[in-house]
């Protein structure tokens, strides 16, 4: 990609689904459609027109589908190129009732537990998806001159959907069998930090539906697993994968009352430690002289402290601790995060701060009360 290029927005599945929809819709009432059009972003009084080709249209007595081919623009997004689509038939369940039935089918998940936007049972279809899906058909329906709506049946299917599902975080959060159908403006902005924090507020409501009382908020998978190890009895709800968003995922699990098990490693606790809470390289940089201050207090001779500054990362000092021995300098790290962490949230809710080796090994762990107001719901 070349430096300084503008990156290119792409589409939602639940865009891609609705345009598919309406074009099954049109062909469905004999017009024959080369693309569907959705005003996008969804809900916006500037939306503008976005013009959808639509692929692999077939018809029979009573029904019709399309697809759209996801274009998810410059985000690396595991959907990208897939083929979303729609099939629109006379609904045999109360063809005297005008109604838009919407339902998935293969390769679109199940949701199996509660807290999701989508009831347990039920198509893995978020709520503004199912309503751009229902507005477009109506739309194809004045679109065709049909004054009286009638009773319609739209299922959407993602083919391939089941084998890219298991590349997401799905399965956690209790949704089988195949992908989401998302999105709330329809509009996928590349490299935002929406998709992680719609994933971290799902996690904790699915956490939370489920009895969990604490969140494990892990940095990344390897510290994920060294947290599973050390707490087998945990369910897997209890575990949230945060990335780089300590900040957002530490107040989304308070608003919801959950408590707080931050697991990181080292490189990343040092960032929380100087007070950084968004900790991906571009929004916070490594900061040695924390590192050269905790040495200093845990009774390295200067030269040793004042080497920390000129090191060239983080785990480049962690690799001469774990050699030589840390003499304390994991534990007051390790606590320097909790106490951040905890001031963070005012002290509402019970925190514990995790500090992993690269070997998934438990170096320091401490646990700091709730000292202040609870957290309510979210």
């Amino acid at each position: 990609m070349a430096s300084g290029r503008k990156l290119r927005s792409g589409y939602t599945t639940g865009a891609c689904a609705a345009a598919a929809a309406k074009g099954a819709a049109l062909l469905l009432l004999g017009r024959e459609p080369a693309a569907a059009v959705l005003r996008l972003p969804w809900g916006d009084p500037q939306a503008r027109e976005v013009a959808f080709p639509l692929v692999g249209c077939a018809a029979g007595e009573g029904w019709a589908s399309c697809g759209v081919v996801k274009d998810a623009g410059d985000d690396p997004d595991a959907t990208d190129g897939l083929e979303i689509r729609a099939a629109v038939a006379w609904s045999a369940r109360d063809a005297a009732a005008a109604s838009i039935e919407i339902d998935g089918g293969e390769g679109v998940g199940r949701v199996t537990k509660p807290g999701l936007a989508a009831p347990v049972g039920g198509a893995a279809i978020n709520p503004v998806p199912r309503a751009m899906i229902e507005t477009s058909v109506q739309e194809a329906l004045a679109e065709a001159g049909v004054s009286v709506p009638p009773a319609l049946r739209v299922v959407v299917t993602v083919p391939r959907g089941g084998e890219v599902a298991r590349k997401t975080l799905n399965a956690r959060l209790g949704i089988e069998g195949g992908l989401s159908i998302l999105g709330t403006t329809g509009i996928v902005i590349p490299m935002s930090t929406d998709a992680w924090r719609a994933t971290i507020d799902a996690c904790l409501d699915v956490a939370r539906a489920t009895g969990v009382s604490s969140a494990v908020l892990a940095h990344g998978r390897s510290s994920e697993a060294a947290a599973r190890r050390l707490f087998p009895e945990l369910s897997p709800e209890a575990f949230v994968l945060m990335g780089d968003h300590v900040g957002y995922a530490l107040e989304a699990a308070a608003r919801r009352g959950l408590g707080v098990v931050l697991a990181g490693q080292f490189a990343k606790f040092c960032k929380v430690a100087a007070g950084h809470f968004a900790t991906h390289v571009k929004d916070s940089t490594l900061d040695p002289t924390v590192l050269s201050r905790l040495l200093g207090e845990a009774g390295f001779p200067p030269a040793e402290a004042e080497a920390a500054l000129g090191a060239n990362t983080a785990r480049e000092v962690f690799e001469r601790l774990r050699a030589g021995g840390d003499r304390g300098v994991f534990a007051a790290l390790t606590a320097e995060v909790a106490r951040r962490a905890s001031a963070r949230l005012g002290g509402r809710v019970p925190l514990e701060a995790l500090l992993f080796g690269y070997q998934k090994e438990c170096l320091a762990r401490v646990s700091l009360p709730a000292s202040g107001p609870p957290g309510g719901p979210a």
